[in-house]
């Protein structure tokens, strides 16, 4: 099985020497967790330590915002864009329009090899104003509730979406890094309680803050076509970005 390399040299070792290629990867998080700066790390190191073409896709920040959080971090990102090696992709869901297009157009264009969606909580709520769930979703939801009295209107048009989405990023030749929030005390691992089962991958990010003190471990829950490290994987936000803590491992 061929894979690619994160660029975190502990979340490598994690996985086994990382990401099975053409996979899509949940990473599930609170605030704070560090899921944006994680999948952005992801992108940089691509580019940086193996020539890899990558496109990020916000929903939630803007390309400005973007570069502030690489200057502080030492990523040059538009430097990395004037080689032509990253291409940052803002949609702005509250112009509506039709965001799985936009996503398309940009990698039919730019044709990365690694592609982030930061996030996909934002992305299925902006499907779902927009009106990009077909027909059949309706019709699910109508069989569902003949059969049984119970209302699951939104969770089957939430699944018809996630599915429909997965469909469309599988045709893709890119290993895909997609952030969900994460509520806190949840028994889930996405905010859409289905995404999770339908991602090849589920790298779930926790965060504790006591005092002064923060505490950050993350989990690889699941990860398919390849074995990997079951136990958690404490890690800093460093000046360099997302360092896993060696001496944990």
């Amino acid at each position: 099985m061929e894979k690619l390399k994160t660029g975190i040299d502990g979340l490598d070792k994690a996985l086994n020497g990382g990401i099975p290629v053409q996979n899509l990867v949940l990473v599930s998080g609170g605030a704070g967790t560090g899921k944006s700066t994680l999948c952005l790390q992801y992108i940089i190191r691509g580019a940086e330590k193996f020539g890899d073409k990558g496109l990020y896709v916000s929903t939630e920040q803007n390309k400005s915002e973007i570069y502030k959080q690489g200057e502080s971090l030492g990523w040059k990102i538009q430097d990395l864009e004037k080689k032509g090696k990253l291409m940052i992709k803002y949609i702005d869901i509250v112009k509506g329009g039709n965001p799985l297009e936009e996503i398309y157009d940009a990698y039919s264009n730019f044709q990365p090899k690694r592609l982030v969606i930061d996030s996909l909580t934002t992305l299925t709520d902006a499907m779902l104003i927009s009106g990009e769930v077909e027909q059949a979703a309706f019709s699910m939801v109508q069989v569902a509730e003949s059969i049984s009295p119970v209302p699951r209107t939104e969770q089957i048009v939430a699944k018809s979406m996630l599915y429909q989405l997965v469909s469309k990023l599988k045709l893709f030749s890119s290993t895909v890094m997609m952030t969900s929030e994460l509520p806190e005390e949840t028994n889930y691992l996405s905010a859409d309680n289905i995404s999770e089962f339908i991602c090849d991958g589920v790298i779930v990010m926790h965060y504790l803050g006591v005092g002064a003190v923060d505490f950050r471990t993350m989990r690889i829950r699941k990860m398919r076509y390849t074995d990997h490290e079951k136990g958690t994987l404490p890690y800093e936000i460093g000046k360099n970005g997302i360092e896993i803590k060696p001496q944990e491992l």
